[in-house]
């Protein structure tokens, strides 16, 4: 089997190579596509609408709170 990686001149430690050989390997991954980005909420229009009442205890105050 023929060797993908040669060292030509000096004394390369086995983790110098291991080094190398990452470096390599993540440049010739091939790139992960972009993730989709999250749908922005503040734009949906249902969260204009107004919640339906609930009669109890302090309902006024929880009328106010989104």
């Amino acid at each position: 089997m023929k060797p993908h990686l040669r060292i030509v001149r000096g004394d390369a430690t086995p983790e110098e190579i291991a080094a190398l050989v990452a470096v390599l390997a993540t440049r010739a991954a091939p790139a992960r596509p972009a993730a989709a980005p999250a749908p922005q909420m503040w734009r949906n229009p249902a969260r204009s609408m107004r919640k339906p009442l609930s009669p109890g205890k302090a309902a006024w105050r929880m009328s106010a709170l989104p």
